[in-house]
């Protein structure tokens, strides 16, 4: 590279946005409406070694030509695909409610707690729960088999808006 455009190029680093834009206009020959102080350095940077070393060769504008007449190019943005028609009389929504608690999981599960070292497994049933071979009918009723006093089943488990 040739030491003046060395020099040139060097002074771009501390040329203001304005003056930036001042040395397009007169590399390019035309205005710029960016005010992207990088973008204006390195353009200005391409454009001044591109007129010292010489640019593209000839072979390369052709092939550059030729892939741009052959791309094919959108001109619009494709529109959006409409929505299918809505069939009211196919779909039939309904709640389903099972009577239980909504926090509770389903029945099958097992739920574990980790309590003073030692690992409880609780099984939850269609009509209440199982610890240790015996049936309860609420986590309140397993909770206050395992520590011996009153606690609130859905919490000693984290189960629910409060446990969280």
């Amino acid at each position: 590279m040739q030491p003046e455009l060395k020099k040139e190029l060097a002074a771009l680093d501390q040329m203001s946005v304005d003056a930036l834009r001042e040395k397009h206009r007169l590399v390019f020959g035309e205005e710029n409406r960016s005010r992207h102080r990088d973008y204006l350095r390195k353009r200005i940077a391409w454009r001044l070694q591109a007129l010292a070393e010489g640019g593209l060769s000839e072979r390369a504008r052709r092939r550059a030509l030729e892939i741009a007449t052959d791309a094919d190019l959108r001109i619009r943005m494709p529109s959006a695909p409409k929505p299918a028609p809505i069939a009211p009389e196919r779909t039939e929504v309904h709640s389903f409610h099972d009577g239980r608690d909504g926090r509770l999981p389903v029945p099958g599960t097992t739920i574990m707690r980790v309590y003073q070292g030692r690992a409880l497994r609780v099984t939850v049933l269609e009509d209440g729960f199982e610890f240790e071979g015996e049936r309860y009918r609420s986590l309140t009723a397993v909770a206050k088999k395992v520590t011996g006093s009153h606690w609130n089943g859905m919490l000693f488990f984290a189960l629910g808006k409060e446990a969280a």
